[in-house]
């Protein structure tokens, strides 16, 4: 039966989807806006409760879940590196205080827009490919999170559920647009809340596992799950939750949740209850990953030698709900972790299909495009980046790998820009922008990434060489390429506007002049008779 519970919960989440997809075409009709903006911010319309859902169930994702549980279980990371729920609290105040109004000033649809206005579409597009490529990854390792839960329970190949869960995504994505994703995200956030509520009760009372206040300070069959932040670490600490915190900012999807609701009101609403829900969220997988951590695993089912031994601390979530749960709960928790995921990978299909259909085909490649094509465009690129989501889970299995890679190319290179844009624009110029972005670029690829194949050869200061070779990073490294960047987007910006004024750049701005026009809205005649509607 395990098998049919998860056929239900797919046909759930399709039906819902469908049904949102009906009340997109409804909107359509009824939305001043064109119909491009019904599909990516649901025409600026969203019932209050529902952008609450979402947002949540956009942060609470796969990534989140497991990631915490991980954290916890690690014995070389532990409670306090577990940064994640404290992380995003201060991301969604800030959001709520600071980014809100900035964005829903003038009427945007997607983050890549003010840039647009501001430097051109050329260079924002350049500026735009890590945020679409951190969409791409985000996807990619929520599939591959699918792929890994779904046949550590039920006894499928990881690629079959990988395929059936990236074609239910992309079906309803591609159908309905932001209705669909947000009314899907309402159910899969209730699943989320049931399915892993459930197990709770059941993990807490295992027999194999120890006291969980005496194994969080003191060396049961690991270390103790507080974990430890020597003074060594503390820069790396910070590092990563300044990651965490900023680099949320600079995702497309919460903005595409900000803009989606009627008032500014509304909008920091949504980002405070996001702020209140997140870490409640994270109680259940705190619970699971400490009990791991306190579990003789050679007692149980799994048998020795245990899963962090083994690698498999990343799926350590699925592992405990196998092993020490009832055979019908660790069923119905992992139909829970299949929705969390699916809540996340859906939002990032959406915001970057949103930039590709918006602008870059419409401002860029097509600008006579009328509303029907943006949609057509809209739709084929979540269906394309889904597949490319999908072969990429498929050709790598490090969960870690993908999540901190898709947040890192984010913070690394695009928080700058993302604060110099909306708080220092009077500034800056496309100069100094993109001096900015390449210096970053450039940074990022000699700091390197061994997991990815690229080599550390920049040296850092209190570098340790570890024994494989590489540079084990205590610099703060991505705080400090951030700031870099900020101060090269400042100078280069001034001394951008010096040469202007001297006169020396004349030539330049005649070939700059055609970079500035940004298309006018087509309207196609479905359009024209609604207006002519409303008109009369």
């Amino acid at each position: 039966s395990n098998f049919h519970y998860d056929h239900l919960f797919y046909a759930i989440i399709l039906c819902t989807g469908i049904w949102a997809a009906r009340r997109t075409k409804r909107e359509e009709r009824r939305s001043p806006g064109s119909r491009s903006e019904v599909e990516i911010v649901g025409g600026r319309n969203l019932n209050i409760w529902v952008s609450i859902l979402t947002i949540t169930a956009t942060w609470v994702g796969g990534g989140y879940i497991l990631g915490v549980a991980e954290a916890i279980y690690n014995p070389t990371l532990g409670l306090v590196w577990t940064t994640a729920p404290i992380a995003y609290v201060l991301t969604f105040i800030l959001g709520g205080l600071f980014f809100v109004k900035p964005i829903r000033a003038k009427n945007y649809v997607t983050l890549m827009d003010p840039f647009q206005e501001k430097y051109g579409n050329t260079i924002a597009a350049i500026l735009f490919i890590p945020a679409i490529l951190g969409d791409i990854l985000w996807i990619a390792c929520m599939f591959l999170i699918l792929g890994g839960t779904v046949s550590a329970v039920i006894e499928i190949s990881s690629t079959l559920s990988i395929g059936i869960s990236a074609s239910v995504a992309i079906l309803y994505t591609s159908m309905g647009g932001l209705f669909s994703v947000a009314y899907t995200d309402v159910i899969q956030l209730g699943f989320m809340f049931v399915g892993l509520g459930i197990c709770v009760p059941f993990v807490l009372t295992t027999p194999q596992a120890a006291n969980l206040t005496v194994a969080a300070v003191t060396k049961l069959y690991q270390e103790p799950w507080i974990g430890k932040i020597t003074t060594e670490d503390t820069a790396r600490w910070i590092d990563g939750s300044l990651l965490l915190i900023l680099g949320g900012l600079c995702y497309p999807a919460f903005y595409q949740r900000v803009l989606s609701t009627a008032t500014d009101k509304q909008a920091q609403l949504t980002c405070y209850a996001g702020a209140a829900l997140c870490p409640i969220l994270a109680i259940p997988s705190i619970i699971i990953g400490a009990v791991a951590a306190s579990t003789n695993w050679n007692q149980t089912s799994f048998g020795s030698p245990s899963p962090y031994e083994q690698g498999k601390s990343g799926l350590i979530l699925p592992i405990a709900l196998q092993h020490l749960c009832p055979v019908y709960v660790s069923v119905i928790s992992t139909g829970a972790l299949a929705a969390a995921v699916m809540s996340s990978a859906d939002s990032a299909l959406l915001s970057a299909a949103s930039m590709l259909g918006r602008n870059i085909f419409k401002n860029i490649i097509y600008k006579k495009a009328s509303e029907k094509m943006i949609l057509v465009v809209i739709k084929v690129s979540v269906i394309v980046c889904g597949l490319i989501g999908a072969a990429l889970a498929l050709s790598t299995n490090s969960i870690y790998l993908l999540w901190i890679y898709g947040a890192d190319v984010l913070y690394s290179m695009m928080t700058a820009q993302v604060i110099c844009t909306f708080f220092l624009s009077q500034w800056i110029n496309r100069y100094g922008v993109v001096s900015g972005f390449l210096l970053a670029m450039v940074l990022r690829t000699l700091v390197g990434e061994p997991g990815l194949g690229l080599p550390d050869l920049l040296p850092l200061p209190w570098d340790k060489i570890q024994d494989d070779g590489h540079k084990f990073r205590l610099f703060p490294f991505r705080t400090a390429i951030m700031l870099v960047t900020i101060i090269t987007v400042l100078l280069t910006s001034k001394i951008a506007e010096w040469m202007l004024k001297r006169g020396l750049q004349k030539s330049v701005d005649k070939m700059n002049t055609n970079m500035d026009y940004i298309a006018p809205v087509q309207r196609d005649e479905e359009e024209e008779e609604k207006l002519n509607q409303t008109q009369t």
